[in-house]
């Protein structure tokens, strides 16, 4: 459980740095693989992949930086999806 608020917080400060790129275009030349990367390890397997691929989308591309993946992919993991496999189990 700590690991899921550890991760909660490291995506919200991801969140916040891709913002700063409004202020600092050229970062989105580095941040966009960056965060590529750190959402693939941050979240194993396909959903991870999948999501490094929208992150590095986002973040490339100019006005997109709005959009908190980093936020988004933990709701989906911790939230939407466990709801999900709660009401298959039942």
């Amino acid at each position: 459980m700590k690991n899921k608020y550890k991760k909660l917080a490291l995506g919200l400060l991801f969140d916040a740095f891709g913002y700063a790129s409004f202020a600092f275009p050229m970062l989105d030349i580095v941040w966009a693989p960056l965060s590529a990367y750190l959402m693939t390890k941050m979240y194993k397997g396909k959903e991870g992949k999948i999501a490094a691929a929208i992150t590095f989308v986002e973040e490339a591309m100019p006005f997109l930086d709005v959009i908190p993946t980093f936020t988004l992919m933990w709701l989906y993991t911790f939230v939407f999806k466990k709801e999900k496999e709660t009401t298959i189990e039942v």
